[in-house]
């Protein structure tokens, strides 16, 4: 088929102008590549297509030459990075699909729908691979509690998750919510999804066949949404708030109609290839499919389910209105798939077919046929790659525990640090989700990692979602590191053996070297852990210009894990329950107090190198936790994270009602860093006393530290001989931060 003839001036109205191309977020060399590549100056709906497609967000031009060094590969996975989610053998004809993005900055703009559409769009691009959504997970992050945006923000982002998911009814599990004042003009939803198919059923994009029928349904389409992917690459400015009507708005009871007719399809032989309407809606997913099946799409919008009047071509194929999916279908199949989704009141309309022309032809009789025709190879795969120059940073000096102020007292540190924002309870977050719905959630949230029984299986997925931004800020290879260790680390807490991750990766704007190379810093260390740890990335987001006026986020690479235990019976959690266990710390006690909780609520001064993360170390303290948990050889496993060994023992006692009585620390280091340092690559075991000297053995025998600490019992948190502090006073001071926080008014 030979290029149609599109006329710009009874389109538009105007010929596109420089001024109109920079508002679509095109430089004045990649609107030169694009001329290069059709030969002719585009209509303005071919200026809009490229401009979503080419844009950061679909494209990923300024960080795919480095995501390319991140493994993806691995016995357990079945499908890598490329298509909707990734997806991993759980054995027994069993898969997880998973996978997690971002929406940060709809939700900056209009938090309830922006968190929403967040949690919509991620459960889509799970079932639209032929699995049921069973779990869900988020990863928030905030600005400082006395900025005066950030408990609007809070409410409505942590509204929206809520109202989305538990009216779908798939539990949200857990995540993490932070707050700091680097978030202040961007705050972070990345949403995470968890699905089960069977590995012989799973479905994918690639529109292979000529003249197959491509088939719309779900929601009509409307003006919402329009420009989202142009407006997730661009950083805010004082115009931030005109950008509201680019933030989508979702139905979840249509999506929960969607989800059933899309399973009930999905049961029969009729689908050849299938696509979420993302970002770039219409767009994004008929160039996917056609360029993945080496085919051409013919799309008529005279046929596009409508609830606008006159939606023009533009409109339609850069709507991002939300319950929308792309097919294409076996011939002869149209009517019985279309019963189906007549049964569940969702629209079904044929729009289209294949082609072996190669290209993506577009039109609209209203506008007087064809708006655009263009080759999809080049849509999809010829937007830049650009290598930014990129400025390496430089880690602050390691900060020698000595010179760290010492608190009056250790409890009394222990309970300031608990009661602040940093580590305060998020119960009042999470009990606004339904973690329980379908009644397959074995661990709720709280834990290291939360757990969801394998439905109708003894077998359990275990799930996370983890990073550390003030160590990526100071020191981005560890910090990256350190992300990828921390969610196999809570993962491996359960008892469960990691399989897999998805990341989020956000980011300032890449065109500064030093943002640039806080992303290769990240980046690098990442693929070092994921490598070391044999736990590859199976899908995932970047989400770069999160910044405001030039001040940048901390980088955050997110990362969301998923591991397996065979018997959920089996798995371990944080509580402490009844007395005499003896509590064992597994690894090294270096008193590390960079960039340290300790550091920014006590000391007020939060400085130095983040703690470094010894890949060998982990692996075989990880291992060995494992087989104890396996082995019923420990009652409560926790990983020490933030806020160092004192906050994971009081984290232990609280989840179980029990209190703890601590030895006297005698060694070299300063109390306070022993107790509040955040070394890598420790457990603390609560430990039957029959099994102590079995359990040192082994540690020593792997030449891993251990080292016993206190023992159980008692209503109370003790340093030896001190007066301690009440478990009681400690929960007041631990849950009573938010609640009181989100209540001023």
């Amino acid at each position: 088929m030979t290029e149609a003839a599109i006329d710009i001036e009874k389109e538009t109205g105007s010929a596109i102008t420089p001024e109109l191309v920079a508002e679509h977020g095109l430089t004045t060399d990649e609107y030169d590549r694009l001329l290069e590549i059709i030969g002719r100056e585009p209509s303005v709906t071919e200026l809009g297509i490229f401009s979503v497609m080419w844009s950061e967000h679909c494209s990923y031009k300024s960080s795919r030459f480095w995501l390319k060094k991140l493994p993806t590969t691995g016995p357990q996975v079945i499908c890598g990075p490329g298509e909707n989610a990734g997806v991993v053998d759980l054995g027994d004809g069993d898969a997880a699909i998973f996978k997690m993005e971002s929406h940060n900055h709809p939700s900056y703009i209009e938090p309830y729908q922006g968190a929403a559409t967040g949690v919509g769009g991620i459960m889509r691009d799970v079932f639209t691979m032929g699995a049921r959504p069973i779990a869900n997970m988020n990863a928030l992050r905030f600005g400082s509690p006395d900025h005066p945006k950030t408990r609007h923000l809070v409410s409505g982002v942590v509204a929206g998750i809520g109202g989305y998911g538990n009216c779908i009814g798939v539990p949200t599990v857990g995540g993490e919510t932070n707050f700091d004042a680097r978030y202040n003009g961007n705050i972070l939803v990345n949403a995470m999804c968890v699905g089960l198919a069977k590995t012989d059923n799973i479905f994918y994009s690639a529109a292979k066949g000529v003249g197959l029928p491509v088939v719309y349904v779900g929601s009509k389409t409307g003006r919402d949404g329009i420009h989202g992917a142009t407006m997730a690459s661009a950083e805010f400015d004082d115009d931030t708030d005109e950008k509201r009507p680019t933030v989508q708005v979702g139905d979840p009871f249509t999506e929960k109609l969607l989800v059933e007719a899309c399973l009930e399809l999905m049961a029969t032989d009729m689908i050849i290839a299938i696509q979420d309407m993302g970002a770039a809606g219409l767009t994004s997913s008929s160039v996917e499919m056609a360029d993945k099946g080496g085919v051409g799409f013919n799309l008529d919008l005279d046929k596009v389910p409508q609830r606008e009047a006159n939606m023009t071509a533009y409109e339609m194929m850069l709507s991002e209105s939300q319950e929308r999916m792309l097919m294409v279908l076996r011939p002869g199949t149209e009517q019985a798939a279309e019963e189906i989704f007549r049964k569940w009141d969702l629209d079904f309309a044929i729009v289209g077919e294949t082609t072996d022309s190669g290209r993506l032809i577009v039109s609209h009789s209203s506008e007087g046929g064809v708006v655009a025709d263009l080759p999809v190879a080049k849509l999809a795969d010829s937007a830049p790659v650009y290598e930014r120059p990129w400025v390496k940073t430089t880690p602050p000096e390691t900060l020698d525990p000595k010179d760290v102020k010492t608190p009056d007292s250790l409890l009394g540190a222990l309970a300031q640090m608990m009661g602040s924002p940093h580590l305060c309870s998020r119960r009042w977050i999470w009990e606004q989700y339904d973690h329980m719905v379908m009644a397959d959630t074995v661990a709720r949230p709280g834990g290291d990692a939360a757990m969801v029984r394998v439905h109708g299986t003894n077998k359990g997925l275990a799930i996370s979602c983890d990073v550390t931004p003030r160590y990526t800020q100071a020191d981005p290879y560890e910090g990256g590191k350190q992300a990828v260790t921390e969610c196999w680390r809570n993962l491996t807490a359960t008892g469960a053996k990691p399989l897999a991750i998805t990341d989020c990766l956000n980011f300032g704007n890449p065109e500064r070297p030093e943002i640039m190379g806080q992303f290769v810093g990240a980046i690098e260390g990442m693929a070092e852990a994921i490598s070391a740890l044999d736990f590859p990335v199976v899908s995932g987001n970047v989400s770069l210009y999160n910044e405001t006026q030039g001040e940048a986020i901390p980088p955050t690479p997110a990362i969301g894990g998923i591991g397996l235990i065979d018997d959920v019976a089996k798995r371990a959690n944080i509580a402490l329950t009844g007395s005499g266990d003896r509590l064992i710390v597994i690894g090294a006690n270096k008193g590390h107090l960079g960039q340290s909780i300790y550091l920014d609520v006590i000391a007020e001064d939060a400085k130095g190198a983040p703690p470094r993360v010894n890949l060998a170390d982990e692996i075989k303290a990880g291992n060995m936790v494992r087989s104890l948990i396996h082995a019923g050889k420990v009652r409560a496993v926790h990983d020490v994270s933030d806020g160092g060994l004192l906050v994971a023992i009081a984290e232990m006692a609280l989840a179980g009602g029990t209190g703890a009585h601590l030895n006297v620390y005698e060694g070299d280091l300063p109390a306070h860093a022993f107790w509040f340092g955040e070394d890598q690559g420790r457990y603390v075991l609560a430990v039957p006393m029959q099994n102590v000297d079995s359990i040192l053995d082994q540690a020593r025998a792997l030449a891993l530290p251990a080292l016993k600490v206190g023992r159980t019992g008692g209503d109370k948190l003790s340093i030896e001989e001190s007066g301690g502090i009440a478990l009681s006073e400690l929960r007041e001071a631990h849950e009573g931060w938010l609640p009181n926080y989100m209540e001023i008014s």
